[in-house]
């Protein structure tokens, strides 16, 4: 019997993608450099700061530049975080319905809480959470259990009883770890992967049929 909804933010219950991709235009731009696509930056959303800086100029943590350039890239994100972001067709449905069904639901990410919590705020859904669980709320991140383990501590529901949703494998994974059921959607970011291959309890092509799989 699920009593709560757990959801991964971006890529499941928002689609963040085109303001993260701006960030990295926005730093493209400053250098003279022209724009990436969205289709590009689309694709590594879930990765954070280290997909997007890989995309937008061909870097990674092992470069000299990338603690700058990831900083630079933050503070950008942190000062446009909501302007095109916005829920998934179909995700404010879905909230509604649990809602009215009596079930909690919750957001779990590995978004740094300086970033999820006024997101989420923005979006209008922050006071409508049960829980928000950030990167930095716990000391191990996705695909660890540790960040689920603490939202259903948070929501006083056993994690038999809870249902994790995300858009990557590492989701998929720490939910099982935790002892949830596990839902994948297809409509997410999926970091070039197949839900297919990621042994989910269930596939979600819409936010309708993650109701109908725990009704």
């Amino acid at each position: 019997m699920i009593r709560a909804v757990l959801f991964d933010l971006d890529g499941t219950f928002a689609d963040t993608a085109p303001d993260l991709g701006a960030a990295v235009n926005r730093m493209r731009a400053d250098r003279g450099l022209p724009p990436v696509a969205l289709s590009e930056t689309r694709r590594v959303t879930s990765l954070g700061a280290r997909g997007l800086l890989g995309v937008g100029f061909g870097i990674g943590p092992e470069h000299t530049d990338y603690a700058a350039m990831r900083d630079e890239f933050l503070d950008i994100y942190q000062h446009n975080l909501c302007v095109h972001s916005q829920l998934f067709p179909g995700t404010a449905e879905l909230v509604d319905r649990l809602e009215q069904a009596g079930l909690r639901w919750g957001i779990v990410t590995n978004k740094a809480q300086r970033f999820a919590k006024p997101l989420l705020e923005q979006l209008g859904y922050a006071q409508r959470a049960a829980c928000l669980i950030g990167g930095d709320s716990t000391p191990h991140m996705k695909p660890h259990p540790a960040p689920l383990l603490a939202a259903a501590e948070i929501i006083a529901t056993p994690p038999a009883q809870c249902v994790y949703v995300g858009d990557d494998e590492r989701d998929i994974r720490a939910g099982r770890a935790a002892g949830m059921a596990t839902i994948a959607v297809r409509y997410g970011y999926l970091n070039g992967s197949r839900p297919d291959d990621w042994q989910a309890d269930h596939i979600a092509g819409h936010p309708s049929e993650i109701y109908e799989f725990i009704s």
